[in-house]
């Protein structure tokens, strides 16, 4: 009985792959009727393509954004450090003096205005 068995299944290994490689298995009517699960299958892998190609799309738009990230911290950073060198002290004195105003050299004086002068200058 097995030995009956296993031929039974060795001959419809070998027919189904007879049918495989002649494309009877295309005329059956098991394919008709498992057609709608073929296209399932067959839109599966085409989601499962087209979900790789926008994954490698988000990635390399990724690795653009990180190195546009890198490119404005390094400007950001020069800009920065080029302002704090101009903001000196020295530095402003020194641009004054091509437009010419100076440095002071005394301290500057408070200018105390009394109460009857005040009301002198708001009335006038």
């Amino acid at each position: 009985m097995n030995s009956k068995k296993e031929q039974e299944q060795k001959e419809e290994r070998s027919s189904g792959f007879k049918s495989l490689v002649t494309g009877s298995f295309l005329s059956k009517d098991k394919l008709v009727q498992s057609l709608p699960f073929v296209f399932f299958l067959t839109f599966l892998g085409i989601c499962y393509i087209a979900n790789g190609y926008q994954a490698e799309k988000i990635i390399r738009r990724l690795y653009k954004t990180n190195n546009t990230i890198k490119e404005l911290r390094s400007e950001y950073i020069t800009t920065k450090s080029d302002l704090m060198v101009i903001s000196k002290q020295s530095q402003v004195a020194k641009s004054a003096e091509s437009i010419g105003l100076r440095e002071l050299t005394s301290p500057p004086k408070k200018i105390v205005i009394d109460a009857d002068e005040k009301y002198a200058l708001n009335n006038d």
